[in-house]
């Protein structure tokens, strides 16, 4: 039986000697975006940018890098956009709190324009002397009717 697992876009020219770095190499390249292909990781897409990304990320790991500084020199370079996974931080979290943030405004505003109309008397708009007349008409219709 063969296990099916994901297809690596990583050629053999990009592979490091060390097997520790190259494991980390994978870890981080599976964390990042292809930003050509968009919904890949750059591990797993065969563009070009996605190469030299790679290539970047093993650079870094070569020079000593920790995981994170890679991670923050990417993301320096090309945007929060590349992560895969999108940091917490208080921007994103407005970015994706605020489609809720307006719905519950504008079902509160909703609420309290029904209670605002249920609540007031409807306004007859007719005169004093209006009234009076069509209280005499409603009256008469009412003895006549009996």
């Amino acid at each position: 039986m063969f296990a099916m697992g994901a297809a690596h876009a990583v050629n053999p020219d990009e592979v490091l000697d060390d097997p520790a770095l190259e494991r980390r190499a994978r870890d981080i390249s599976a964390e990042l975006r292809c930003l050509v292909c968009q919904n890949q990781s750059i591990d797993d897409s065969d563009a070009e940018l996605a190469r030299d990304l790679r290539v970047i990320v093993r650079e870094r790991l070569v020079e000593g890098d920790t995981d994170e500084e890679v991670m923050d020199f990417v993301v320096a370079r090309y945007g929060e956009f590349v992560l895969l996974k999108p940091r917490l931080s208080a921007r994103n979290m407005l970015l994706w709190g605020t489609p809720l943030i307006g719905l519950a405004l504008g079902l509160t505003a909703i609420f309290f324009l029904f209670r605002m109309r249920r609540g007031a008397a409807p306004a007859s708009g007719l005169t004093a002397e209006e009234q009076e007349k069509l209280s005499r008409i409603m009256s008469d219709t009412e003895d006549g009717s009996r």
